[in-house]
């Protein structure tokens, strides 16, 4: 599969984040927090779809990263491997982690917030933030946590994610375009990226998640 690694310790997610966010782990247990690279459409996806086509049940992507990152946990049959994938919600419809401040603290990608701009021109508008990658700009997703609970690294030093949307204007249409135009994903090309998604791959993921099976030649099972 197509993916990249960003290594952090649980301590430095949560000593970001309130209490009702922090994972169950010590501070000093070892994490990674995966991301998919633009290729992985064609790289891991189809393939996937193509092996594994009667298998397939519920959202293609989903399933897909669940067979890797299962396989990678094999890779290790003599450690405690625990895996948090990006859609996976508690009892109290919270996410199990959240993905932009874990890539953020890993050094994998900046998570651009308001609080990042000097001069706020939205008031009382609510505004999101978004994690931009110095190399696939906005053209890459997180897709989950490794977590190996017996494996403790105090001497492992954090890495600051680079910042490469430097400037109060280019922060501030970064933050225009992805609350208020997200859908033309002009926001992912805030800076020069090195490689994009293919046309294929965006069409795939502007149509709405119920007819994505058709673009695949998939038919869900219930239909």
């Amino acid at each position: 599969m197509e993916i990249c690694f960003s290594l952090p310790k649980v301590g430095w997610y949560n000593a970001v984040l309130q209490p009702a966010f922090h994972l169950p782990y010590p501070d000093d247990t070892l994490a990674f927090v995966v991301l998919s690279t633009p290729s992985m459409f064609d790289k891991a996806l189809k393939p996937f779809v193509k092996k594994e086509r009667l298998k397939i049940i519920r959202d293609p992507v989903d399933q897909c990263v669940s067979h890797h990152l299962s396989g990678v946990k094999e890779k290790f049959p003599d450690q405690k491997v625990d895996i948090i994938f990006d859609y996976e919600i508690l009892p109290s419809r919270k996410p199990k982690f959240l993905a932009q401040t874990a890539a953020h603290v890993a050094g994998a990608a900046y998570y651009y917030q308001r609080k990042d701009v000097k001069l706020d021109p939205w008031g009382r508008k609510k505004i999101y933030g978004v994690c931009i990658h110095p190399k696939y700009g906005g053209w890459f997703a997180i897709r989950g946590l490794l977590l190996f609970p017996d494996i403790q690294v105090p001497f492992l030093q954090q890495s600051a994610p680079v910042d490469c949307v430097s400037t109060e204007e280019k922060r501030i249409e970064l933050l225009e375009q992805f609350n208020f135009h997200w859908q033309d994903g002009r926001y992912r090309d805030i800076i020069e990226v090195k490689e994009r998604y293919s046309e294929e791959q965006k069409a795939y993921f502007a149509t709405p998640p119920a007819e994505r099976f058709r673009l695949l030649g998939l038919t869900r099972l219930t239909e």
